[in-house]
């Protein structure tokens, strides 16, 4: 006897999560709210994946598992590596769309950083991220839109932690939108850089 189909993916399970995750912080989300958000009953999500906590994890594991990929597209879908750094922050800048929205992520941030095996996913993610940022800083520096001697490796770790940095400032400042607050920190950071004929 063939096994039924399962009428919702775990992918569909998963984007109604983050879409839950993006209204509630950790201790309001509810597998209630997640399978209200997936239209389907908790008890599939319990049997799906056994707790709150185990599809979190999963969820997790897959963000960390895209890192790479994501990267990768972002260097495929500009022909300016540049183009594709600025994008990178300019998608980062979305998780602070209002300063509520922004606290709400770093109460996620927080659970990452205090469990372990949440903090792992995390790891991968960061290292993936940077990794993707070297290469388009390697390329920039291939194309001409930054000046040889340009240390590819520094400046990806400056990139990370001034977009990081920029939002959190945004959230107390509140001049302007994040995405616009973040861009003038990265065109700052990138301007020293610049081959003579992007200046």
């Amino acid at each position: 006897m063939c096994a039924r189909p399962r009428k919702v993916s775990d992918d569909d399970l998963y984007a109604a999560a983050y879409r839950a995750m993006a209204r509630v912080g950790p201790g309001e989300l509810t597998l209630a709210q997640i399978a209200s958000e997936a239209g389907v009953t908790p008890a599939v999500l319990v049997q799906r994946f056994g707790s709150k906590r185990a599809l979190l994890l999963a969820l997790a594991g897959q963000h960390a598992g895209a890192a790479d990929a994501f990267m990768r597209e972002l260097a495929e879908r500009h022909d300016s590596p540049l183009d594709a750094l600025r994008a990178y922050a300019e998608c980062m800048s979305q998780m602070a769309t209002t300063p509520a929205a922004f606290a709400r992520t770093l109460s996620w941030l927080q659970v990452d950083l205090e469990d372990p095996e949440f903090r792992q996913h995390l790891l991968h993610n960061a290292k993936a991220t940077r990794a993707g940022l070297q290469r388009l800083f390697r390329a920039a520096i291939d194309a001409g839109e930054l000046q040889r001697g340009t240390d590819p490796v520094r400046l990806a770790e400056l990139l990370e932690a001034l977009v990081s940095g920029a939002m959190m400032t945004w959230a107390c400042y509140r001049k302007g939108t994040a995405a616009s607050w973040v861009r003038g920190h990265v065109d700052a950071l990138l301007a020293p850089h610049l081959a003579r004929s992007k200046r």
